[in-house]
């Protein structure tokens, strides 16, 4: 059974959007509104992304951030996270008013991660692409990949392990290692359909 209501996952994107708009067109964070379901003060993980619209899925993002771990309430780490996605992700410049008609917001919250048990080999099997996401980490190395990653680039479990250790800035096999430490999540995820349009829950398969 969801963790997470309908009507709650619809509260979270409303709120990413809005987080990201009032910063980027007034530098200013909002604050969690009053009317916040009170479930929403748990703490819980989540990754907000902002994707193009009408773009490819592997050509979409604009900027993803999250915490994997749950140190903040949701409705207040939803608000940090659209806002870091929106200004702070190093692979992109930071969101601009002119691009915000052409932006959708998807907001992931996460279970906490457990660790993949077994021998390394044994890994591919302990995990499953449509359920799983993944953060390996190896010293001071870490590297996370939400559950839709896999699917939409279409890898199978052994590639989305070695694109997660990419991710982490390891070399792809470094999964095999029994240094490294893998861990799986799953997410529920609700999405816009367009710019300030409908909220979906999105399937993963």
């Amino acid at each position: 059974m969801p963790r997470i209501r309908d009507e709650w996952g619809e509260f979270l994107v409303r709120l990413a959007r809005r987080a990201v708009e009032e910063y980027v067109r007034n530098g200013k964070t909002i604050s969690p509104p009053k009317e916040t379901p009170p479930e929403l003060w748990e703490k819980m993980g989540v990754f907000v992304t902002l994707n193009r619209r009408n773009s490819p899925p592997q050509t979409a993002l604009r900027g993803c951030i999250g915490f994997p771990l749950p140190v903040y309430p949701l409705v207040e780490a939803t608000i940090k996270a659209a806002i870091y996605a929106a200004t702070d992700d190093p692979r992109f410049p930071p969101v601009s008013e002119d691009e915000l008609d052409d932006i959708v917001v998807e907001v992931s919250v996460l279970t906490p991660p457990e660790p993949v048990e077994g021998p390394p080999k044994e890994r591919p099997m302990k995990i499953k692409v449509g359920r799983d996401g993944l953060l390996i980490e190896r010293g001071f190395y870490s590297g996370l990949l939400l559950p839709q990653v896999p699917i939409e680039w279409g890898w199978d479990e052994e590639e989305f392990l070695a694109q997660t250790c990419w991710k982490a800035g390891l070399p792809p096999d470094c999964w095999l290692d029994p240094d490294t430490k893998v861990y799986h999540f799953t997410a529920e995820i609700f999405e816009e359909e367009k710019p300030w349009g409908p909220v979906r829950r999105k399937p993963l398969v």
